[in-house]
């Protein structure tokens, strides 16, 4: 159960958040949705794939861990990455649409919190306002988390929309073999055509650059060389 509402510096002018990751707070998973808004800096620690959601349209996830629930860059001490995937980030806050107030018909997101996620309070933790009602840093930063997301949500539909036009998506086999005996196949992913990628010419190549997709879509081949960094912390974590 959550009780998610509209934050605000009067009902809220005292609220604190003691912000940290673990299996508590659904940082135990394998795989992270993730936005178009996000591939730069994933690219950097993660592998990016694309799945598809029930409806069948296409997602991006970074790949976190082999088995089931594991996520191998948590650890005691938090989350031991340079770069964490915005929804693991934005804690107990929420992008809510509120009606606004010079346009009744025009909705506009709002920041809203969970009163009853256990990171939030009154006694410790990082304020989310200032003495006198202005946002405090925490706040700003919960504030820039919320775009990426936001922003990421309207990128993605198009994004994904002119790579499967122009044949960009393919299916990939991934099958990890940490020693002769022990192999992960992890069916149901997609990636980028890099072939076909690269034989793009012409006025198709040039609406890709001009949308800003082409270096999207470059970034997410890239990342693939990061299944080698998810193979050693997987061998470290079963050697230790």
């Amino acid at each position: 159960m959550t009780n998610n509402v509209l934050l605000n510096n009067v009902d809220h002018h005292d609220l604190r958040v003691t912000f940290r990751h673990g299996a508590e707070h659904g940082d135990s998973v394998n795989q992270a949705l993730i936005f178009p808004t996000e591939y730069e800096d994933v690219q950097r620690e993660y592998p990016i794939l694309f799945r598809q959601d029930e409806s069948g349209a296409f997602q991006s996830v970074v790949l976190l861990g082999l088995d089931r629930d594991e996520n191998l860059f948590l650890g005691e001490s938090g989350w031991a990455a340079r770069y964490v995937p915005a929804v693991h980030r934005r804690g107990p806050f929420m992008i809510g649409l509120q009606a606004s107030k010079d346009d009744p018909d025009t909705r506009e997101p709002m920041i809203h919190i969970d009163l009853d996620d256990p990171r939030v309070g009154r006694e410790a933790g990082e304020p989310l306002f200032l003495p006198h009602g202005g946002n405090a840093p925490y706040l700003e930063h919960v504030a820039a988390v919320l775009r990426t997301l936001y922003s990421g949500i309207e990128l993605a539909q198009p994004m994904f929309a002119a790579f499967d036009a122009l044949g960009l998506i393919q299916p990939i086999e991934l099958q990890i073999a940490l020693d002769e005996e022990t192999q992960y196949d992890l069916p149901g992913f997609f990636t980028i055509a890099q072939d076909r990628l690269a034989d793009l010419g012409g006025e198709p190549l040039e609406q890709l650059n001009r949308a800003g997709y082409l270096r999207l879509a470059y970034l997410a081949a890239a990342s693939l060389a990061n299944v080698g960094r998810l193979i050693d912390l997987k061998n470290r974590k079963r050697a230790g």
